[in-house]
C-alpha cells in the first residue's frame, strides 16, 4: 500500500474518532421531560415549617405517619413513589402561572400553592384568572412574584417524605400534594 491509498482510511479513521467523541457528551436530565420552569431551581424538600393560619386536617384520608402511592407527575421522580404522610391541612390548592422574580421563562400550571402561601390573601379562595403574589417559596423565584390563578380546589393537602424514582434522592416535608393526587395501593 502506498501513501496515497492508505490516506483515505486515515482520513476515515480520524472522522469516526472525532464523531465518536462529539455524539453523547451530554446527559440527558431527568427534569427536562418536565416543563415546568426551572425544575432545578424547585426546593424538593423543605424545612417543614407551616404557613401561618394553615389549619390541621380533622379527618384525612391519610393519616399522618401513614403511606401513600403517589399518583402525580407535578414533579420528577414523583408518580408512584411511596409516600410517607407527614402533615395533613385543609386548604385550597392553587395551580398557578407565574413568571420568576429571578428571571427565567414563565411558569406554567404550577401544582400546588396554597391560599395561606398567598400575599395578603382574602378569606375566600380565588377563581381562574385572578391574580395573586405567592408567598411559597417552592421554586427559586417564586416568592414575591405575581401570579394568575389557573385552577382552585378545596381539598386536603399534604406534606410528605419520599424518595424519588428518578434518582433516588429523598426528599423530606414536600409540600404539596392533593388528597386525589394519593391512593392506598
Amino acid at each position: 500500500m502506498n501513501l496515497k491509498q492508505i490516506m483515505p482510511v486515515l482520513w476515515m479513521v480520524a472522522l469516526a474518532v472525532f464523531l465518536a467523541a462529539c455524539s453523547g457528551a451530554e446527559e440527558e436530565d431527568p427534569h427536562a421531560a418536565m416543563d415546568h420552569g426551572a425544575m432545578e431551581d424547585m426546593d424538593h424538600s423543605s424545612s417543614g415549617e407551616l404557613p401561618n393560619g394553615l389549619e390541621k386536617a380533622e379527618n384525612p384520608a391519610f393519616e399522618v405517619g401513614s403511606k401513600a402511592v403517589m399518583k402525580s407527575d407535578h414533579m420528577a421522580g414523583m408518580n408512584g413513589a411511596v409516600a410517607t404522610i407527614a402533615g395533613a391541612f385543609d386548604t385550597t390548592a392553587y395551580a398557578v402561572s407565574y413568571t420568576p422574580t429571578s428571571g427565567g421563562k414563565k411558569v406554567s400550571d404550577h401544582k400546588w400553592v396554597i391560599h395561606e402561601e398567598l400575599r395578603n390573601a382574602e378569606a375566600k379562595p380565588y377563581q381562574p384568572g385572578e391574580k395573586v403574589v405567592l408567598e411559597a417559596d417552592h421554586m427559586n423565584g417564586m416568592e414575591g412574584a405575581e401570579a394568575v390563578v389557573d385552577s382552585a380546589e378545596q381539598t386536603t393537602v399534604y406534606m410528605v417524605d419520599f424518595t424519588s424514582k428518578t434518582d433516588g434522592q429523598a426528599v423530606k416535608n414536600h409540600k404539596w400534594v392533593t388528597e386525589s393526587e394519593l391512593s392506598s395501593k
